[in-house]
């Protein structure tokens, strides 16, 4: 809104024109959302302190997790507050695709509020699994029957890009809306089960979002998308932004969420989070590719499901306990080193991503 409001005096005053450029408006929405959530970041801790907003311990995970208790949990509402505040600055709302990014943010956050709610307040464990999983699969459906209805004039607009291969294949709607509201449902749920450790998820999320940050702009720029042979969506610039604002309120986050952590995300943190994701992923044509971004969230959700099928089928654990990071602590690994080493582990796949992006 303030860009609508500024902008529009650059006639007069030249120096405004500087924000017309998608560059420096995600520097903008980076820096904002990092000291927003620095600025709010104590007062909502308090407040959820007050509130007695802390976070239920699993007794049969990690005994060392039993120190955390009476942290306070649905921290996620400081990185939604700074992200808000830092688009509410810098984005521009005659772009169709932030309001894409406003409903996964506030669909599921809403799911992961619920599910907290429902934890510390009603004394249960929180939403059913069955739930849980047809909300957010509504919600993708929801986002995008947005999508294909607002973007119908879009050409590629049911294409799929595959890694290494030089054209993208075209699916049958139907096929499309489906596998697209799966693939928002399932990266919600990837973020979910990766939020077990002080700062995990965060700084994951945030190595994420950087790099579909660079990846949207490339996306946007049409000189740049078609040297790398990529799908040249006009309208990803602008997720640019989207991306820094996330970005900058991960590391305002992180601020207090790293080891050991003065607040844990909680589900509206990690719910939401997951499903921006996919998102984005959905709105720069890169469905496939993330699974390669988000190596460690597909591990840790395969470590899920092979720990659950193997139990179900032969009675017999793969893991010491799924997710795979609850393995690693289970086999004295400290909770530090396993964080820096995902990180870790995360950037290289990163780099090793943006570096093939011409390999077609």
């Amino acid at each position: 809104m303030f860009y609508h409001i500024v902008y529009q005096w650059h006639v007069y005053i030249s120096f405004l024109n500087v924000f017309r450029y998608i560059s420096v408006r995600a520097a903008f929405a980076a820096i904002t959302a990092f000291v927003m959530t620095l600025l709010a970041g104590k007062f909502i801790i308090e407040k959820l302190k007050g509130l007695k907003v802390n976070q239920v311990i699993r007794t049969d995970g990690p005994q060392k997790h039993l120190s955390k208790a009476g942290t306070p949990t649905m921290g996620g509402i400081i990185i939604i507050t700074a992200f808000l505040t830092s688009m509410l600055l810098w984005a521009r709302f005659d772009d169709t695709y932030i309001y894409y990014i406003l409903v996964s943010v506030i669909w599921f956050g809403f799911i992961g509020f619920l599910d907290d709610y429902m934890k510390l307040k009603v004394g249960t464990k929180g939403l059913s699994i069955k739930a849980k999983l047809i909300m957010q699969f509504i919600g993708g459906l929801i986002i995008v029957f947005m999508y294909v209805f607002l973007e119908k004039d879009f050409k590629c607009l049911t294409c799929l890009s595959i890694p290494f291969i030089k054209y993208p294949i075209t699916l049958a709607m139907w096929f499309y809306i489906g596998f697209t509201a799966f693939v928002i449902a399932s990266w919600s749920n990837a973020v979910n089960l990766t939020d077990g450790l002080d700062g995990l998820a965060a700084g994951i999320s945030l190595f994420v979002y950087a790099t579909f940050g660079v990846m949207a702009y490339i996306i946007g720029n049409a000189k740049l998308s078609e040297y790398l042979l990529l799908i040249h969506v006009a309208k990803s610039s602008e997720l640019t932004v989207v991306c820094s604002g996330f970005v900058g309120a991960l590391l305002g986050f992180l601020w207090f969420n790293t080891y050991p952590a003065e607040v844990f995300m909680g589900d509206i943190g990690s719910l939401m989070l997951g499903g921006v994701i996919g998102t984005i992923s959905v709105l720069i044509k890169q469905e496939i590719l993330l699974l390669l971004v988000g190596g460690i969230f597909v591990i840790e959700l395969i470590s899920v499901i092979l720990q659950v099928t193997s139990f179900k089928l032969t009675k017999k654990r793969i893991f010491m306990m799924a997710p795979l990071h609850h393995h690693f602590e289970l086999k004295g690994v400290s909770e530090p080193k396993i964080i820096i080493r995902f990180w870790i582990v995360t950037i290289i796949i990163l780099l090793f991503t943006l570096s093939t992006l011409k390999l077609r």
